[in-house]
């Protein structure tokens, strides 16, 4: 694992685990901590033996918000400092699918992860606040990403009040996927990386685009657009290779070995 001052790095079976690693200010979204995080997006992106990622937290939380005292977005030593909504945009655009697994406590800012992520893992004892209001600010910049998945109804009532809801309620909310005891936690996650790795990498990529694509399209344009989709996908290498695979009752070449 690969240590920072506030994140931490590691590839584990096709995934690249990224940790924030600040628990002393429980993971706050500081400066550093959303450059770090940028980089080792960048990384995760960049390697071929990465199929997914992973965002998780050490410690108690998974993400405070942010840091008030050093927020993301302002140069330090004259380097070029990542904002927020840069983040956001790495884990919607990755063609690589970004798992949340949310250890513990989120927080304001710390929930927009959960509405970038693809797949969202929670304890379901963690819990979690749009807490803005309470300081007498907005979820303005996460609305972006969260309100997609609350929808305004729950998300009318949770950012005017700021109150608490756990991780069962998230998923009961649509907000998140599953719901496991903590010391499941990893286990749960490791189970979304086995299924992504069964599918076809090109496929799993265009699977993403499209789940964000459709719903911008009107019906007929939705169907003459996804009709020629699907013809590449299945004139594609990838498409000969899978459907090879099934006739000859064989694993797909991308199917990782076991152990």
């Amino acid at each position: 694992m690969a240590g920072t001052e506030a994140t931490q790095y590691e590839v584990d079976r096709g995934a690249a685990w990224i940790t924030l690693n600040r628990p002393e200010n429980r993971n706050a979204l500081s400066a550093v901590l959303v450059n770090e995080l940028y980089e080792h997006l960048q990384n995760a992106l960049a390697d071929n033996a990465v199929r997914s990622i992973v965002v998780t937290g050490n410690g108690p939380a998974f993400c405070a918000g942010a840091d008030l005292k050093n927020p993301p977005g302002q140069a330090a030593d004259g380097m070029k400092s990542w904002s927020y909504p840069d983040i956001l945009n790495m884990m919607m655009d990755s063609e690589k699918p970004v798992i949340i697994a949310v250890n513990g406590a989120a927080f304001a800012g710390g929930l927009g992860m959960v509405g970038a992520g693809d797949i969202v893992i929670v304890d379901e004892e963690a819990q979690m606040s749009f807490s803005e209001v309470r300081i007498g600010v907005i979820p303005a910049v996460i609305s972006v990403v969260c309100l997609p998945k609350l929808g305004t109804h729950h998300g009318m009532k949770l950012f005017l009040t700021g109150e608490r809801f756990s991780g069962k309620q998230a998923v009961e909310m649509g907000f998140a996927h599953r719901a496991v005891p903590g010391t499941q936690l990893r286990d749960a996650v490791q189970e979304e990386i086995d299924m992504i790795n069964l599918g076809g990498p090109i496929a799993v990529a265009e699977c993403k685009k499209l789940v964000r694509r459709v719903p911008t399209l009107n019906r007929a344009d939705g169907f003459a657009e996804t009709a020629d989709w699907s013809a590449r996908m299945f004139s594609s290498e990838e498409g000969a290779e899978g459907m090879a695979a099934f006739r000859e009752k064989r694993k797909p070449r991308w199917v990782p070995e076991e152990d």
